[in-house]
């Protein structure tokens, strides 16, 4: 059991954090027991004989007597801990060379941790509140410049190593089902069915030029294929074609997409509502926000989806900023889906500081906008779906690679190769972390002018292989919220033995949950982590599973 010492206004953030670092914890209460103590409060108790993680950037009193001194650097630090990098948004102490303990984490070549042993235990001092960089994280989130940093994720991998370290074996429910590595969720935005609708206005006119000047430019500098821009060309001849009704309509995705994700759970996002721009739009060329369609027009594709296991969600106009227009929008595509809870994304991802509350207040269970158009990466910095601070119901599901950012011209523009070298990378993230990777493929990304649905095809390709589990983003929500129903609560009863029991209406937890226990490294290095799949059904003892991965055979690194 970790126990926390915090000042008054960190209590949110600190229990959201711990859904995150799903382990068991409480606030210190002295008299009690604990394997460790986190503190960011500027007075600390007496802790004996138990490790203590200090996390702070300023001198504190108890500093001194341990012989620590140093100064206080600004925000914008790049920390190094091994052959990691880790952005500090906050500010962050570095400690003085004359200080007596051993450094294991540096900021600008100087100490940002140091390892402090003494008669009264061991120390770990950390230049910067552990806290202020969630809290930072989860409500402002990343400049576009650190985005490929999984921040947070960082943070729960950096303090698990420092818990290990002091020697302190501890239960943790990784966010990912028992047996998978992690979870892929695909996802859909929805803002074209087709080009028939689009006749002499911007859609159109940009189309053609798109593909003849930029396609022509695009394969002189090498990012198409002749037999690509042959293609376009060929697509941009037939248009008339299309709008007779003697073609095929190129840009209506669903028979494509049922292909290519076939057996797999995909969310599709449509619009509620047709030839609404939507209010408070301060972007560029606000009117091209409004759609040609909305969900009326799907026919029976709103059933062939949901037949195909799929679901469908809202694409928000605005939502974002009305209570009001959210559940007036929620209703018409509850009108024709199936199951439980409503899910939003909001078209062009607008948002403020306002919208989560919104959201909420307007019924929606959970929300997949918190992303970048301009680039891909983790804008909270994490892989896991979160419950954004000050809201009670609302789960946020954080959207990752999307193929505007990778592929568009006036955003990262990348090449095939160096898109697949970026998302080979988060993929690695993912497998590190666990938690969710969630994909953003529109409508018009598999055929002309884009094309971009080759690509797509080999990415899910690359994730079938591997031991994920696919969802749809209701599916991964509802699975981190019964994770986060499970409780760590001491049994007064049996001489405060800490009891794992799952809260609220109890049930099943499909996929299962894993309950991991970590181990310290034995004296040749290796670590001893043992699994115990779990449904929830029934009450697990910590140190029971401790014991039993006492008796387990070393595992080999």
């Amino acid at each position: 059991m970790i126990g926390v010492v915090i000042r008054p206004e960190q209590s949110a953030v600190v229990e959201e954090f711990f859904q995150l670092f799903k382990t068991p914890w409480e606030i210190f209460q002295p008299g009690r027991a604990y394997d460790v103590v986190i503190a960011t409060a500027d007075d600390l108790p007496a802790v004996e004989a138990t490790p203590l993680m200090v996390f702070g950037s300023e001198i504190r009193r108890d500093d001194s007597p341990r012989g620590i001194t140093g100064q206080t650097k600004r925000g914008g630090t790049l920390l190094r801990y091994g052959g990691t990098r880790v952005p500090i948004y906050g500010s962050v102490l570095v400690f003085d060379k004359a200080v007596d303990g051993t450094p294991f984490l540096e900021a600008n070549g100087a100490a940002s941790g140091i390892k402090v042993e003494s008669e009264q235990g061991t120390v770990l001092r950390v230049g910067y509140d552990l806290f202020e960089e969630i809290e930072s994280l989860l409500s402002s989130g990343q400049p576009i410049e650190n985005a490929h940093f999984p921040t947070l994720d960082l943070h729960i991998a950096m303090l698990r190593d420092w818990i290990l370290e002091v020697g302190v074996t501890f239960v943790e429910i990784p966010p990912a089902p028992a047996g998978k590595q992690f979870i892929v969720s695909l996802t859909h935005d929805i803002d074209f069915i087709g080009i028939r609708d689009h006749k002499f206005d911007h859609t159109m006119w940009g189309f053609l030029y798109r593909s003849s000047v930029v396609a022509l430019h695009d394969f002189f500098r090498g990012r198409i294929s002749f037999g690509r821009m042959v293609k376009i060309w060929r697509a941009a001849a037939s248009l008339p074609l299309v709008y007779l009704g003697w073609a095929k309509d190129f840009w209506i995705p669903f028979d494509w997409y049922l292909e290519v994700e076939k057996n797999l759970p995909a969310t599709y996002f449509f619009i509620p509502f047709k030839n609404r721009a939507g209010d408070k739009v301060s972007t560029c060329h606000a009117e091209r926000r409004a759609t040609r369609y909305d969900v009326s027009d799907l026919g029976d594709w709103t059933k062939r989806l949901q037949d195909a296991g799929c679901e469908l969600g809202l694409h928000g106009i605005d939502a974002w900023h009305s209570v009001e227009r959210g559940r007036t929008e929620s209703e018409r595509i509850a009108g024709v889906s199936r199951g439980g809870g409503m899910g939003i994304r909001m078209h062009w991802l607008l948002r403020d500081e306002n919208t989560y509350r919104v959201l909420e207040e307007s019924g929606f269970t959970y929300d997949s906008t918190d992303g970048y158009n301009e680039t891909i990466g983790y804008r909270a910095g994490t892989t896991q779906v979160f419950r954004p601070l000050g809201r009670q119901t609302l789960l946020e599901l954080p959207m990752h690679i999307q193929d505007g950012a990778l592929f568009y011209a006036n955003r990262l523009d990348l090449s095939e190769d160096e898109a697949w070298k970026r998302c080979a990378d988060m993929i690695d993230d993912a497998k590190k972390s666990g938690g969710v990777l969630t994909l953003l493929w529109h409508d018009r990304s598999h055929g002309p002018e884009r094309f971009w649905g080759d690509f797509y095809e080999r990415l899910v390709g690359k994730l079938r292989t591997m031991n994920v589990w696919f969802g749809s983003a209701r599916q991964v929500v509802e699975w981190f919220r019964k994770r986060r129903e499970v409780a760590f609560e001491r049994n007064p009863s049996d001489g405060g033995t800490v009891q794992i029991k799952l809260r609220g209406p109890g049930g099943n937890i499909s996929p299962p949950l894993t309950l991991r226990v970590h181990s310290p490294a034995d004296a040749d290095g290796r670590f001893r982590p043992a699994d115990v799949s779990w449904n929830g059904e029934s009450e697990q003892s910590v140190e029971t599973l401790i014991r039993h991965a006492s008796l387990q055979p070393v595992m080999p690194q």
